[in-house]
């Protein structure tokens, strides 16, 4: 009878084993573009300076996670992947990024309409080496 069972026993301790191998990512990839001041008011806290955080890594939310304004002071952890020039993206850079204004309302015009999440001109420069309109990002929510 235990013959029979460790096979059993080698199937799960296999499958265990491989399942720590496995790595599950929960990031999105979206489009990031940058805008630049003056960044007030904002749709999340108007006129408060105090919205900002010391580092300037702060963004303005897309329709695609604005969420009825529940993004408001959410956290993002930002990375370039990929962008029309080559060389553009800051390799193994990530940034952390709070949300504090809607873009299609933000004060200043995004470099391009319509991405995931439009960066700070501090942010944007942060993962990029290069002037460029917009970059595809990898992002997850903090």
């Amino acid at each position: 009878m235990q013959t029979q069972q460790w096979p059993v026993f080698q199937l799960v301790s296999y499958l265990l084993i491989l399942s720590q191998l496995v790595c599950f990512s929960y990031a999105d990839v979206g489009t990031a573009a940058q805008y630049s001041p003056p960044y007030l008011p904002t749709a999340c806290y108007g006129d408060d300076q105090t919205q900002f955080p010391s580092s300037n890594l702060f963004a303005a939310a897309g329709d695609g996670i604005w969420d009825n304004g529940a993004s408001c002071g959410r956290q993002y952890l930002v990375r370039c992947i990929s962008a029309s020039q080559p060389g553009t993206c800051v390799e193994d850079q990530t940034i952390q990024v709070k949300i504090v204004d809607y873009a299609p309302t933000a004060q200043s015009p995004p470099s391009t309409q319509s991405t995931t999440i439009v960066l700070s001109e501090t942010a944007f420069g942060g993962i990029t080496n290069m002037a460029v309109d917009s970059i595809n990002i990898e992002f997850q929510q903090v």
